[in-house]
């Protein structure tokens, strides 16, 4: 995916942070990411813009928008998502005239007035990084419920190593604050240096602000104001108690240091078991559910005592909530699939998972399922793919990420499945895939020789049909033909244990393997017959892609071990090709079923 970060700052804040974290973490998962703002500070690996967000007037704005809507098209953006107002406003627009979703992290409280309800500016979906700004805009503002959900402010706990209570060089306990020196930061950190420059049993020291107002400079001969640094977490671990909120909280809990959250909106005190989801809505500190700010000024010298005293094992614990919490991997992949949602749902497309089975002289060769199609038809398929500039892929090609490349404005990609591995594939399918340039992916069940599961049936037996035999797998193979597992002997895989599934899925994958002389790297599951547990064994055996029929997201990589396919049937006329060739389709299917089970219902 091409995505586009939207911030607006005149200095480092808890939105840059996360903005650029987010980015590389983006770009090491295969996605290119672009970012625009007033400044720029943490270094990043996302190609930087400046865009002066914080020029409000009528013409910074149409210039804004005009910059957005340049790069938009030179980059082929595909979702932007932006941190702030003032980058929403404008990027809400530009978004609109592009025809490409907006995605919004709200970071703080907004303001509520008459046109801020009128015009929303929240785009698509929302993602607030706390409880308390999700209730705030949901009843102050007016935004829909359904369109946003609270997802905190991602962070790699790796970077910070437990350190827990331990004795330290210095002869002086050193109390950090982390935070601005301007707005209403500034405000916090000006309040608390009043109360703790007079103590004298601990050192105080202030990380953070590029430059020291002048009403602060009268504590410049016992407090150490160190300014921006890059490497805070090594600050930390030198530090005895963090004093700080959003981000600043969280990186001091995780490094195991007794805690006190205090932001622009309210004190919520010293970090513990008891304390810790209070801390986690309000962003510790930054953000109260009311306008109110509230400041419990007389017990930040109690709170530090405390603090000093916290045992490990309880900081261990706040640690671990925070992991789990905050953990970067979730987050990203989450975010990363609600963008993936978004550009499906605005575009109404996904790319189209095709299912064919046997392709066949003519109708007298049909069996009694009905699944298969004539080299007439399917000539004319092809044709149709080939006409409309459609490009065939397969699970190798998408491997390493690269599914999400699909959106792309050069790349039109189908994928065209075979289950089964009949030989009518070789004989009937192949000269007319190789005619088109097409390739495709063709399932195979492993240790039988025809369909003895569709013939071996009392009640319906389907005629026999052979399959493919070794020596056609391998030119097949030589051509660019993919294929991947279907099991040993095509059961219905709900009828077995979880042991026998395991069984069929495991042991198919190692036979077809040293037969073909490579690793298989999708899955199909015969009949498209599954359930949860099922779902779990095809990546336990080591595939790395699993498809179903009708079953599974919209999203092609909701999951990537049930993706949804289109069944092809000799029913089907070249409109009803077309339609679920289009990638609109599924959104027409998955609409009927969900009206069919309501109605069942």
């Amino acid at each position: 995916m091409n995505i586009l970060m939207a911030l607006s700052q005149l200095e480092v804040t808890g939105a840059e942070v996360y903005g650029t974290t987010l980015s590389d973490e983006l770009i090491k998962g295969g996605n290119r990411v672009y970012i625009v703002s007033d400044t720029l500070t943490k270094e990043t690996k996302a190609e930087y813009f400046k865009i002066e967000f914080n020029k409000r007037s009528m013409k910074n704005r149409i210039d804004q928008v005009r910059t957005l809507l340049k790069i938009i098209k030179e980059k082929d953006i595909h979702v932007v998502h932006a941190h702030s107002r003032a980058s929403a406003w404008s990027s809400a627009i530009a978004c609109k005239i592009a025809g490409i979703p907006l995605i919004t992290t709200i970071h703080g409280r907004q303001p509520v007035h008459l046109s801020r309800k009128i015009i929303k500016g929240f785009g698509d979906y929302s993602l607030a990084v706390c409880e308390n700004i999700c209730e705030h805009v949901v009843r102050d503002l007016g935004v829909n419920k359904n369109k946003i959900e609270v997802l905190r402010n991602p962070i790699d706990y790796e970077h910070y190593n437990f350190i827990g209570q331990k004795h330290h060089e210095h002869n002086k306990k050193i109390i950090s604050i982390i935070g601005r020196l301007s707005g209403p930061k500034g405000d916090v950190t000006y309040k608390l240096l009043d109360i703790l420059y007079k103590r004298g049993d601990f050192e105080v020291q202030v990380i953070g602000g590029k430059d020291i107002p002048e009403r602060f400079r009268q504590f410049t001969d016992r407090v150490k104001f160190l300014g921006y640094v890059n490497n805070v977490n090594e600050k930390i671990k030198d530090s005895h108690v963090i004093i700080g909120a959003g981000r600043v909280a969280v990186e001091g809990i995780l490094s195991g240091k007794p805690t006190i959250a205090i932001g622009e909106a309210t004190s919520v005190g010293l970090m513990t078991r008891e304390k810790i989801d209070k801390g986690l809505s309000s962003n510790f500190g930054d953000i109260n559910i009311t306008n109110s700010v509230e400041f419990h000024w007389g017990d930040i010298l109690r709170d530090i005592d405390l603090g000093l005293n916290l045992s490990n094992e309880e900081l261990l614990d706040l640690r671990n909530r925070l992991i789990e919490e905050f953990s970067l991997e979730k987050i990203v992949r989450k975010i990363e699939l609600t963008y993936e949602k978004l550009i499906v749902k605005k575009r109404k497309w996904e790319m189209p998972v095709i299912m064919y089975h046997r392709v066949i002289e003519n109708e007298s060769e049909g069996g009694v399922h009905g699944t298969h199609v004539t080299i007439e038809n399917f000539r004319k398929q092809m044709e149709y793919l080939k006409n409309q500039g459609y490009q065939t892929v397969t699970f190798e090609d998408l491997l390493n990420n690269n599914y999400k490349k699909r959106f792309d404005r050069e790349n039109k990609w189908i994928m065209l499945t075979f289950d089964d591995g009949y030989k009518d594939n070789y004989t009937n399918a192949f000269p007319i895939l190789k005619e088109y340039g097409f390739k495709c992916i063709i399932y195979l069940v492993s240790h039988l020789q025809y369909n003895k599961w569709d013939v071996d049936v009392p009640e319906n037996p389907e005629k026999e049909f052979t399959l493919m035999n070794l020596q056609e797998l391998k030119e097949l193979r030589e051509y660019g033909i993919e294929f991947g597992g279907h099991t040993m002997n095509h059961p219905r895989l709900t009828k077995l244990s979880l042991e026998e599934v395991e069984k069929e899925i495991f042991e198919s994958k190692k036979v077809l393997e040293e037969r073909l002389g490579e690793r298989l790297v999708s899955f199909a599951y015969p009949y498209g017959d599954l359930n949860k547990e099922i779902t779990k064994i095809p990546e336990k055996s080591g595939y790395d892609f699993a498809v179903a029929t009708d079953s599974g997201s919209i999203i092609f990589s909701e999951d990537l071990y049930e993706i949804r396919r289109i069944g092809i049937f000799p029913t089907n006329n070249m409109f009803n090709y077309k339609r679920k060739v289009s990638g609109y389709y599924n959104f027409i299917k998955i609409k009927r079923e969900l009206k069919e089970i309501k109605n069942s219902n």
